[in-house]
């Protein structure tokens, strides 16, 4: 027996006569393989294995390689001189030519946690830079519209209102309602302890007018009309009714925007107002049931407990809340791609995104009126 070998012969024009012989196995193919990739640019190939004494699977997956990377080219790849045995082989090393994903190296565990905090860094920063240059768009529209009265559209406007304002009033009185009967009865369950119960009218007024109410009525906001914004423009997006409107000349930061964002800004700090009744009224029932405090004692404790800045300070940060909440729901909107998987996930985006943003920029206020000493 005699060890693999590789003959070449050229035909006529793009002919190509390759013959092997010898024994085509494992230990062989590391010597073989250059000899076939250093094979010409013949268009067609005639593979003679007359003369082939042995073969396995590895010397079968050489000799199927090279007919594959002719018959790839669009020639013609012939094989002459076959056995049972070996067309076996090939058929066998055909069947199994299938490729397979290597796993690609898994990363160093504190690299990859390196990669996530500054890919979410970097992300944070595009996402803050956006949401200034919308900002700024929507000043400027705003500008605009106040130079040019005419181009506000009220219609929309007072439409707006009433899905954001007047609809939200049940949801919003509820929770702030069930809101003031807990602080109530938790604060008194607290206060009993050291006898100052009647000191739960301050603790019920002051939490509910500075903090509670308006921030749970703008998450109730963000939850309901923040979402709302996103989904309304993200399926107009999605409808191309937003190209049309560019198309025929109307500006959508004007006809979808702003309206939106005037109206929340409007409503917003009167959903507040009436969230601190609703709440204070929750409280003065529970104080007056669990604690025998009437009603006419809870409104005299509460007038000596309140200061107007208490009952200003919640209403102050009503409009900045809303614009905040409306505009990343518009924006969020505006960015929806052509699909209805979009849609969500920007509705999505839009909710977490103004809660944070309500949350960091009440903790900006409360640090604000502490310094002031308000």
């Amino acid at each position: 027996m005699t060890e693999g070998w590789v003959k070449v012969e050229a035909g006529g024009g793009e002919e190509l006569l390759l013959q092997v012989g010898g024994i085509w196995d494992a230990r062989n193919v590391t010597r073989l393989d250059p000899q076939l990739r250093g094979l010409g640019p013949a268009a067609n190939i005639t593979l003679d294995l007359s003369q082939l004494e042995r073969l396995d699977t590895a010397g079968a997956w050489l000799l199927f390689r090279t007919l594959k990377e002719y018959r790839n080219r669009g020639g013609r790849a012939e094989v002459t001189g076959l056995t049972t045995s070996i067309e076996a082989m090939l058929e066998q090393v055909a069947a199994n030519d299938t490729p397979a994903e290597i796993e690609p190296p898994r990363p160093n565990a504190l690299r990859a946690m390196v990669e996530d905090v500054g890919g979410g860094a970097v992300d944070v920063v595009i996402e803050a830079k956006q949401q200034i240059a919308f900002l700024g768009l929507l000043l400027e529209t705003l500008a605009r519209s106040i130079r040019h009265p005419s181009r506000l559209r009220l219609v929309p406007l007072v439409h707006h209102m009433e899905q954001v304002g007047f609809n939200a009033l049940p949801i919003v009185g509820l929770i702030s309602f069930l809101i003031g009967v807990v602080l109530a009865y938790q604060g008194a369950t607290q206060l009993q302890r050291f006898g100052a119960e009647i000191f739960v009218v301050n603790l019920i007024a002051v939490s509910v007018l500075r903090e509670i109410a308006i921030l749970l009525t703008a998450i109730v906001v963000a939850g309901r009309s923040g979402s709302a914004f996103t989904a309304e423009i993200g399926s107009m997006v999605v409808n191309e009714e937003v190209d049309a409107m560019r198309t025929l000349g109307l500006d959508p930061m004007e006809v979808l925007v702003l309206p939106r964002v005037l109206a929340l800004v409007i409503t917003l700090p009167l959903l507040a107002f009436f969230a601190d009744m609703m709440g204070l009224f929750g409280g003065m029932l529970m104080c007056w049931g669990a604690l025998d405090i009437s009603p006419a004692l809870f409104l005299e404790r509460l007038q000596d407990a309140v200061s107007p800045w208490s009952f200003w300070v919640g209403i102050i940060k009503a409009p900045f809340f809303a614009f905040l909440i409306a505009m990343v729901g518009c924006l969020e909107g505006l960015r929806v791609t052509r699909s209805a998987e979009s849609v969500g996930q920007q509705t999505t985006r839009s909710v977490v995104t103004s809660i944070f943003l309500v949350i960091v920029v009440d903790a900006l206020f409360s640090i604000f009126f502490a310094t002031v000493g308000v």
